[in-house]
């Protein structure tokens, strides 16, 4: 699907909104009642399940439906209720409504418990990231209706605003531990379910309990690069993934060991430039491809983030740089870079294979020593 599905999900598409001519759907309390034979047969599947979920979560009725935009796999729209409910902010909740004609688990679910543990993982803080809250995901409930919906809280997306603020809040995603709420009770690597970067599928089998920097390296080396190679049927990066640096992947690990070993931490999983913004004066990220990992991976898009000095200085006023950080690097980035060469072809191989062809040097070096 692109790095154009970062244009048309998660929070990226609420500002998109602003620039539609809305068309409002007044459902007031009055109109229903007075029309209520009418409208029962008129509403969508979806206007009945979000008529049914306000009604069960005691927020009134629908008040206003006002679409925004779709995409080739969804449609989205901002839904406004008689009595909504509070944010963290005492502010009444607006809704963002995504729909699908495909079913909940392959749509939505992967989405969903990625923006519930981001949201766990970023309360407690007034230097936090700013993330949506789920209020409902699922299947419609009519068996002749096939289709299911997400519905979040809607945020007031801004541009990216300031560098130094969205360093230290992305550490602090970093370091909040691994908990039953976000989604990982056991301190594992991986994720609930399987979910995608860009339109690419991300397996996410969880590692064993309390799980630590070998768990950590057998994960990366088999479900990210080992799995993109597999995609991307190049067999020059292939051999040297296989022959000459998987075997020896330990080797860029040895200062992450005993004090220093890898814990897992929240990732977004795809953050570049056009995945960050701002919403109620806090960064904010969305379109992620989250699971538990190293925090280092998260940097592995950081070649078309625009991450400057502000930004690093504001993340390592928290987490401080590892020793061996510019030795890894190479590896992460990799996974990206194959990850583009799957969804675009083209130059991206050549990248990918410079960065394998980078760790092989070190740890060449390394073996030397």
């Amino acid at each position: 699907m692109a790095r154009l599905v970062a244009a048309y999900t998660l929070l990226f598409l609420q500002k998109t909104s602003l620039a539609f001519t809305p068309i409002t759907f007044i459902h007031s309390t009055t109109t229903m009642s007075r029309q209520q034979h009418k409208t029962s047969a008129a509403l969508s599947p979806l206007d009945e399940e979000l008529q049914q979920w306000a009604s069960t979560s005691n927020y009134g009725t629908i008040d206003k439906i006002i679409p925004s935009s779709s995409s080739g796999w969804a449609s989205f729209r901002k839904v406004t209720v008689t009595d909504p409910p509070l944010n963290d902010d005492n502010k009444p909740v607006s809704f963002f409504v995504k729909s699908s004609t495909r079913v909940c688990e392959e749509m939505f679910k992967g989405e969903a418990l990625g923006l519930q543990a981001m949201y766990a993982c970023s309360q407690g803080s007034e230097d936090a990231l700013r993330i949506p809250k789920v209020f409902h995901y699922g299947d419609y409930s009519a068996s002749d209706s096939k289709g299911s919906f997400l519905i979040m809280e809607y945020l007031n997306l801004a541009g990216r605003s300031d560098d130094r603020a969205l360093g230290r809040a992305m550490a602090r995603m970093h370091l909040a531990p691994p908990t039953e709420e976000a989604g990982n009770p056991t301190k594992a690597f991986g994720f609930p379910v399987d979910n995608t970067i860009g339109g690419t599928p991300q397996p996410n089998p969880w590692t064993e309990a309390n799980s630590g920097t070998n768990e950590w390296i057998a994960f990366f080396r088999d479900y990210r690069v080992g799995h993109q190679l597999n995609l991307a049927g190049d067999s020059y990066c292939s051999n040297l993934w296989e022959q000459d640096i998987a075997p020896r992947l330990h080797l860029l690990f040895e200062d992450l060991r005993g004090e220093n070993e890898i814990k897992p931490s929240l990732l977004h999983g795809d953050l570049w430039s056009g995945n960050i913004g701002s919403a109620d004066g806090k960064p904010s990220v969305f379109d992620p491809a989250v699971y538990w990992g190293h925090h280092e991976a998260e940097w592995g898009m950081s070649w078309c983030a625009g991450f400057g000095a502000s930004f690093w200085e504001g993340y390592r006023s928290l987490i401080p740089q590892d020793e061996g950080f510019l030795d890894r690097k190479p590896l992460y980035d990799s996974y990206h870079q194959l990850n583009h060469y799957n969804l675009f072809g083209g130059g991206y191989i050549g990248s990918a294979r410079g960065h394998l062809e980078s760790l092989k040097r070190k740890l060449d070096a390394k073996e030397k020593k």
